[in-house]
C-alpha cells in the first residue's frame, strides 16, 4: 500500500466522476466569493459637446429677444400710423374715421405691453417705445392745464342744443347761468326757437337766427348774414328759393362790436357723419359744409376771428384742414385734457369747437351736461 501525502487535500469521490457534497459546497463558496466582492467598473464620463453644436442649440432655443416677433411688428406699425395718418386714403371714409379716434389708438401700447410681458418678449417690449413716444409727441401736450390766470375780455359758450331736448327751458336757464357774454346755439328747430328766445331775452339783448343756428350777445351786432354752406350743385340748385335756403341754413356770421374793436363770428352746424355698413364712414354732407365755411373764412376781411360750432368732426379730421390752417382751438391752447363732448353721457370725441384767430385764450372747459346729447364748451379769450 502505498502512502499518498496529498490525499488528505484531494476531493473524494462517491461514485465516479461526482464529487461528494464536501467538495461541492466549498467549490460554490470558492468561485462566489469572487464575484460578490468584486468592485463595480466606474460609468465612463459622456463626451464633451462640441462648441459649433453649443452654439447653434442656444440659438435655436427661443430667448427674450427672439421672442414676440410679430407683437414687436404690429407695435411699428401702430407708431407710424400716428403720425402718418394722413396717408391713409379716405375711400369709404376710412382716413376721417381713423382720424376721429386718433388719440384712442394710444390704448393699442398697454394692450400690446400685456401681450409682451405674457410673451416675455424683450424685442416687443423695446418696440413697444415706437408708438409710445409718437403718442406723447401728437397728444401729450394735451394732458396738462393750459389755462393762464388774468382778467379776460370775453367769455364764450357754443352748445348743441339738441333737437330731442326734453328740457329746452332748463337748458337755456343752465346756459346763462354759465355768464357767457357770447352764447352760440346749434341744431334750434322752429318749436324751440321761441323757448330759447324767451328765456334768453333778458341776459342778452341782441341776438341772430339764421336757419337752425343762433347767435346771442350782450354786445351790439351788425353784419349778420348767412353762410351758405350747403354748397348745392346741379340745375336746380340755382332755381332753390331763398326761404328754402334759409330753413335749412345752418351758419351764419356776425360783427361783435367790443371795446377793443370789431370781432368776427361764425356759428356753424356742419354735416352730420354716418357710420353705414355698405357705405363705410359717410362724410360728404359734413365735407362740402367744411369746405364753404373754409372759403368763407379765407375771406373774412377781419383779423379777429372767432369760430363757434358743432363741426361734427374732430381737429385732426383731415376734412377742416382748410379751417384749421386759419384758427387755432381754444382747448388746445387753454384747455386741460382733451374735452370730449359727444355722447354726453360718455363723451369719446370732441366735435365742438372753439376756435380763434387773432385772440388769445386764456381758459377753455367743457360745461356740465343739459338735455342735449352735446356737452356746452366754454371758452375765455383777450386781446
Amino acid at each position: 500500500m502505498t502512502y499518498d501525502a496529498d490525499a488528505s487535500t484531494r476531493p473524494t469521490h462517491g461514485e465516479r466522476g461526482r464529487p461528494t457534497p464536501r467538495t461541492a459546497t466549498a467549490t460554490a463558496a470558492d468561485t462566489a466569493t469572487p464575484a460578490a466582492t468584486a468592485p463595480t467598473p466606474a460609468t465612463a464620463p459622456p463626451p464633451a459637446t462640441p462648441p459649433v453644436r453649443r452654439v447653434v442649440r442656444a440659438l435655436s432655443r427661443p430667448g427674450p429677444w427672439r421672442r414676440g416677433r410679430v407683437l414687436a411688428v404690429l407695435a411699428v406699425l401702430l407708431g407710424l400710423l400716428l403720425p402718418l395718418h394722413g396717408l391713409i386714403t379716405d375711400r369709404g371714409g376710412l382716413g376721417s374715421l381713423v382720424e376721429t379716434f386718433l388719440p384712442w389708438l394710444g390704448l393699442g401700447v398697454p394692450v400690446l405691453l400685456g401681450a409682451a410681458l405674457l410673451r416675455r418678449s424683450a424685442t416687443a417690449v423695446v418696440a413697444l417705445l415706437v408708438p409710445s413716444v409718437a403718442w406723447a409727441s401728437l397728444f401729450g401736450g394735451m394732458l396738462a392745464d393750459k389755462s393762464r390766470a388774468g382778467g379776460s375780455d370775453l367769455t364764450v359758450v357754443t352748445h348743441n342744443v339738441g333737437a330731442a331736448n326734453p328740457d329746452p327751458a332748463g337748458t337755456a336757464r343752465d346756459l346763462v347761468a354759465s355768464g357767457a357774454d357770447l352764447l352760440a346755439l346749434e341744431e334750434l328747430t322752429e318749436q324751440d326757437r321761441s323757448v330759447y328766445e324767451r328765456e334768453l331775452a333778458a341776459a342778452y339783448p341782441h341776438h341772430t337766427v339764421q336757419g337752425t343756428v343762433g347767435l346771442w350777445s350782450r354786445l351790439p351786432l351788425s353784419g349778420v348774414a348767412p353762410v351758405d354752406t350747403m354748397m348745392d350743385y346741379g340745375p336746380l340748385a340755382a332755381t332753390k328759393p331763398d326761404a328754402a335756403r334759409l330753413a335749412t341754413n345752418r351758419a351764419l356770421r356776425a360783427t361783435v362790436t367790443t371795446a377793443q374793436g370789431p370781432l368776427a363770428v361764425y356759428v356753424a352746424h356742419l354735416g352730420s357723419v354716418r357710420l353705414m355698413p355698405r357705405g363705410g364712414f359717410w362724410t360728404d354732407s359734413r365735407d362740402r359744409n367744411a369746405q364753404a365755411l373754409a372759403d368763407a373764412l379765407a375771406a373774412e376781411e377781419h383779423e379777429r376771428i372767432l369760430l363757434l360750432g358743432d363741426l361734427n368732426a374732430t381737429l385732426d379730421d383731415r376734412a377742416i384742414g382748410g379751417i384749421t390752417a386759419r384758427l387755432d382751438s381754444a382747448q388746445e391752447q387753454a384747455g386741460a385734457g382733451f374735452g370730449f363732448t359727444y355722447p354726453a353721457r360718455f363723451p369719446v370725441v370732441r366735435i365742438d369747437q372753439i376756435l380763434v384767430g387773432g385772440v388769445r385764450t386764456d381758459r377753455a372747459w367743457s360745461l356740465p351736461a343739459t338735455g342735449s346729447d352735446h356737452l356746452p364748451v366754454a371758452a375765455e379769450i383777450s386781446w
